[in-house]
């Protein structure tokens, strides 16, 4: 078992931090639109978990999930970032505990988990336009849309977190809008009694 404070095995501290000045600094705003996309990316799904179990369940769903999975998570965060305050995040984490070779194991694959959930949302976006524009049904227009929609954000992604964060929050205000308009318009409609229909006969569990 090697000592997790011995400085050939992982060096935390003044030593191993990066000079923050070399770095961009991001505001509090686009911060939190970079932390939607990290997390959520919009309301997907929404729809799917109010057909497969009713209303009730759904929106039981929205309200314990916070508490049982983002409140823990942010606490996590807060305390690992307070207790290792360097760039590096999971791997910074990990190392003292496990070792460098299991650092780099996290790193890897959450690298790799990046690219892969990233990669869906172009497709998701795709799939959503599809229903106004139908030529993106076709094979060949929707790769090239697809390589085009990538290409992009890879090279926003390349000129730096500044641009990323303005990019974040047009998106964000983009997306939320439909949102937020079709719940305006909804509110005359609003009849409560249908927020407690519980679809037991028809659940779909492994959708819910």
């Amino acid at each position: 078992m090697v000592d997790p404070t011995d400085a050939d095995y992982v060096e935390l501290g003044e030593a191993s931090s990066p000079k923050l000045d070399k770095y961009q600094n991001v505001s509090i705003i686009p911060l939190v639109f970079l932390i939607f996309y990290e997390v959520s990316g919009g309301s997907f799904g929404v729809e799917d978990s109010v057909r497969a179990a009713g209303p009730l369940l759904a929106l039981v769903g929205f309200l314990i999930l916070p508490f049982v999975w983002s409140v823990p998570e942010a606490l996590k965060t807060e305390e690992l970032g307070t207790m290792f305050p360097e760039n590096g995040g999971y791997v910074i984490w990990v190392s003292p505990a496990l070792g460098p070779y299991w650092g780099f194991q996290l790193g890897w694959k959450k690298w790799l988990s990046g690219v892969i959930d990233n990669a869906l949302y172009p497709v998701l976006f795709l799939d959503y336009m599809k229903s106004a524009i139908p030529d993106l049904e076709g094979c060949f227009t929707r790769t090239i849309v697809v390589l085009v929609l990538t290409v992009a954000l890879t090279y926003l992604n390349y000129r730096g977190l500044t641009i990323v964060g303005r990019v974040a929050i047009l998106l964000g205000v983009f997306f939320l809008l439909p949102f937020i308009f079709m719940g305006i318009v909804a509110i005359p409609k609003l009849e409560p009694s249908r927020w407690f229909v519980v679809g037991f006969g028809n659940m779909d569990w492994g959708l819910f």
